[in-house]
C-alpha cells in the first residue's frame, strides 16, 4: 500500500484548520439595529448627533435601548433584539430627527474581535434569507422633461448667437413651452426656419405682435412620452453601475410599472451608505463667472459649500455637465488635501478648450449640483403622523479657481472637505448622473419573517440529506463509511469558509446548491468504494485493492465533476439573480468536494490501515 507522505497530512490538516476558522464567524447571528449618519459625507458622526439621538429616545423608549447607543467613526449605531424594536425606534427617529441625517435598518455583526483580526467574516446571506435591503424607487419624470427644455433653452441661445438673429428674451413659460421673444419680423421669419431644421422634435406656433413677435415651442406628446421612456433607462444604467461600484454580489435592478425601479441590495451592510449612493442626483456644472458687464438675465448667484468664502455670481450658460465626464479618480494634491482628477470625453474637452483659452485671466466656477429629498411629517385630522416627500435641488460652489492656461480633456476639482467626499463625488461621475431625481417610495430589510423561515427549512433540508446519507455510508460501507462521513462534514466546512473568503452571497437557491453538492461529495467516495469491493473480488491483496480503486476511480471522478463544473459556469455566466447563487455554490461545492472525497479520505483509510503489514479483510 502507498504511504502517505507526512506533508500531505501536514497539508490536509492545514487546510482543514484554515477553514474551520474561516467559517466560524457564519455562527454568529447578525442583531437588528438602527444606523444614524450626517446626509452629507464630509460629516462624520459626533457626541453631538449621539447625544441628538438619546435626547429623542429617552421620551419614548425603555432605558435599556438608550444604554445600546453607540458611536463609531461614521455613524451611530442603535444595537436591538427584535425586528419589531428595530421598526419602531427607526419610526421615531425618522419623525423627529431634522432632514440633515440619514436614518437606515441595518444588521449590525456581532463576530468576535479575535476573528476579525484574522479577516474573518461571514458570508453574506441573499434577501431571501436574511441580511439584505429593498428599495423601491420612483422616478420624477417631469423632472426629467424640465431638464430637457433648461438644456435646449442654453443651446438654443448660443445657436441664436451664432445665426445672428435677434431676440430679447428665451424663457420656459408655466406651460412648460419654450417662448422665444424676437426683434422684429424678420428675425422671426429667420428664427423660425431656424428652430424648425434644428428642433424638429417641438411643434411651433407663432404671434405676430406689433412690438414684439413670439414664437412658442411646445414638445409633443410622443416626444414627452420618449424623454420619460429615456430617464428610466438612464436611471437603469446609472443605478447598475452605482450598485457595481459599491462592490454588491447578484443584485437585482429593475423596472417595475411606469415610473419605478426596485433595487435589492443582498448582503449589504451599509444600508444608509447604499441609500446615500443610489438616490443621489450629483453631478457637476462649470461656469464663468460673471463680469460686471454680464446682464442681470444671464447670471446667478451661487453660496460657496465652505461658508467662509462668501458668495459668487457665475455666469448661466453651461461650458459641460457631469454627463461629459469620462472618468473621475479620487486622490490628494501636494499638500495633502482631498481632490479628483477628472478626465472629459472628446467632445467635452473640446468645449472646455474653446470656453478657457479666450477667458485666461478670469475665473472658472465649479458647481456641485445635488437632487435631495427631505421628508416632513404632518398631522392629519385623528392626530396621526403621515409621511410626506419633498424633492429640492440645490447648487454650491466648490471650487473658483483663475483660468491660467486653456483646459483641455483632464483637470482637477479641488475645494473638497475630506477624503469621503472625493471619493462620493468620484463614484457619481464615474457611474454617471441620473437622468431625473428619485424618491424613496419603500424601503424595508427581509428579515425574520421571512428569511428564518427560509433558514429554517433550507438547513433542515440539508440536516435530513446530510443525516440520510450519513446512516447509508456508515451501514454499507462501515470504516470506509466513517472516511466518507468525516469528508463529508469536512467539505461543508470548507465550503462555507471559501464562500465566507470570497464574500460571496448565499441564497435560498444556494442552499440547494450545497445539498447537491452533499450527494455528490458522496458520489465520489461511493466509486472509489465499488471499484476497491470489485478489485476483493478479483482475489486482490486488501492492500493493493485500495491502492487500485483509487487510481482507477480517480479519472472517472474528475471527468464526471469537471463536466458538472462546466456546465455550472454557463449558468453563471448566462443566469442572472438566483441562478446565479445556484452555480457559485455548486461550483464551490464540486472543488472542495474532491479535495475531501479523494486526499481526505485516503490520508483516514492510510492512517487505518497504511501501518499494517498485512490485512486479512477490509471493513467494506
Amino acid at each position: 500500500m502507498k504511504r502517505y507522505g507526512v506533508w500531505k497530512y501536514c497539508l490536509i490538516i492545514s487546510i482543514l484548520c484554515l477553514g474551520l476558522v474561516y467559517s466560524l464567524p457564519n455562527i454568529y447571528s447578525p442583531n437588528p439595529a438602527v444606523q444614524i449618519s450626517y446626509n452629507n459625507s464630509s460629516q462624520n458622526a459626533d457626541e453631538t448627533l449621539k447625544n441628538r439621538v438619546i435626547d429623542t429616545l429617552f421620551k419614548e423608549v425603555e432605558q435599556n435601548i438608550i444604554s445600546q447607543v453607540e458611536l463609531s467613526d461614521d455613524y451611530v449605531i442603535i444595537k436591538l433584539s427584535s425586528t419589531e424594536e428595530q421598526l419602531e425606534v427607526k419610526r421615531i427617529l425618522s419623525s423627529n430627527l431634522n432632514g440633515d441625517v440619514v436614518v437606515a435598518l441595518n444588521l449590525a455583526p456581532t463576530t468576535p474581535d479575535w476573528l476579525k483580526q484574522l479577516s474573518a467574516q461571514p458570508m453574506k446571506l441573499g434577501l431571501d434569507l436574511r441580511g439584505g435591503v429593498h428599495f423601491l424607487m420612483e422616478v420624477d419624470t417631469k423632472a426629467a422633461v424640465t431638464n430637457r427644455q433648461n438644456g435646449v433653452l442654453q443651446d438654443l441661445r448660443r445657436k441664436l448667437r451664432e445665426e445672428k438673429i435677434s431676440y430679447s428674451s428665451v424663457l420656459v413659460e408655466e406651460d412648460q413651452s419654450i417662448s422665444l421673444k424676437l426683434n422684429n419680423q424678420e428675425s422671426m421669419v429667420n428664427a423660425k426656419d431656424f428652430v424648425q431644421r434644428s428642433y424638429s422634435q417641438f411643434e411651433i406656433s407663432s404671434k405676430s405682435l406689433q412690438t414684439s413677435p413670439i414664437l412658442s415651442l411646445y414638445l409633443s406628446e410622443e416626444e414627452i412620452a420618449k424623454i420619460e421612456s429615456d430617464a428610466i433607462d438612464q436611471n437603469l444604467t446609472t443605478l447598475r453601475n452605482r450598485v457595481n461600484e459599491l462592490g454588491v454580489s447578484e443584485p437585482i435592478v429593475q423596472r417595475q410599472g411606469k415610473r419605478r425601479i426596485v433595487v435589492q441590495l443582498p448582503g449589504i451592510q451599509d444600508t444608509a451608505e447604499a441609500k446615500k449612493i443610489l438616490g443621489k442626483t450629483a453631478t457637476l456644472e462649470f461656469h464663468l463667472e460673471a463680469q460686471f458687464d454680464t446682464p442681470r438675465t444671464r447670471k446667478t448667484t451661487y453660496s460657496h459649500r465652505n461658508e467662509s468664502f462668501g458668495n459668487a455670481e457665475l455666469q448661466d450658460q453651461i461650458i459641460i455637465g457631469g454627463d461629459q465626464v469620462a472618468t473621475a479618480q479620487a486622490s490628494f494634491d501636494e499638500n495633502g488635501m482631498p481632490q479628483v482628477n477628472i478626465t472629459l470625453d472628446g467632445q467635452g474637452g473640446a468645449r472646455m478648450h474653446r470656453a478657457t483659452r479666450g477667458n485666461i485671466g478670469k475665473r472658472l466656477g465649479v458647481l456641485f449640483v445635488e437632487q435631495k429629498t427631505q421628508t416632513v411629517y404632518k398631522e392629519d385630522d385623528q392626530g396621526n403622523k403621515i409621511a410626506t416627500q419633498t424633492t429640492f435641488e440645490t447648487k454650491k460652489i466648490i471650487s473658483l479657481a483663475t483660468i491660467r492656461a486653456a483646459l483641455g480633456t483632464q483637470f482637477r476639482i479641488t475645494g473638497l472637505d475630506s477624503p469621503q467626499e472625493s471619493s462620493e463625488l468620484a463614484l457619481l461621475l464615474r457611474a454617471g448622473a441620473l437622468a431625473a431625481p428619485m424618491r424613496f417610495v419603500e424601503e424595508r430589510t427581509v428579515g425574520p419573517s421571512l428569511g428564518e423561515d427560509n433558514i429554517r427549512a433550507g438547513l433542515l433540508s440539508m440536516e435530513l440529506g446530510m443525516a440520510l446519507v450519513l446512516l447509508f455510508m456508515l451501514f454499507y460501507y462501515r470504516i470506509f463509511g466513517i472516511a466518507a462521513s468525516l469528508a463529508l462534514a469536512s467539505n461543508i466546512v470548507l465550503l462555507v469558509a471559501v464562500m465566507s473568503v470570497l464574500s460571496a452571497t448565499l441564497t435560498l437557491p444556494g442552499i440547494a446548491g450545497i445539498v447537491l453538492t452533499v450527494g455528490m461529495a458522496v458520489d465520489a467516495n461511493v466509486l472509489i468504494f465499488s471499484r476497491i469491493r470489485e478489485e476483493l473480488k478479483k482475489g486482490k491483496k486488501p492492500l493493493d485493492a485500495i491502492d487500485t480503486g483509487y487510481e482507477r476511480a480517480f479519472l472517472t471522478i474528475m471527468d464526471a465533476n469537471l463536466t458538472t463544473l462546466l456546465v455550472a459556469i454557463v449558468l453563471y455566466s448566462m443566469g442572472t439573480g438566483p441562478i446565479k447563487g445556484f452555480a457559485i455554490t455548486l461550483s464551490i461545492g464540486i472543488i472542495t468536494s474532491m479535495f475531501t472525497s479523494i486526499m481526505g479520505t485516503r490520508a483516514f483509510i492510510n492512517l487505518i490501515y497504511g501501518n499494517r503489514k498485512e490485512i486479512l479483510r477490509l471493513s467494506i
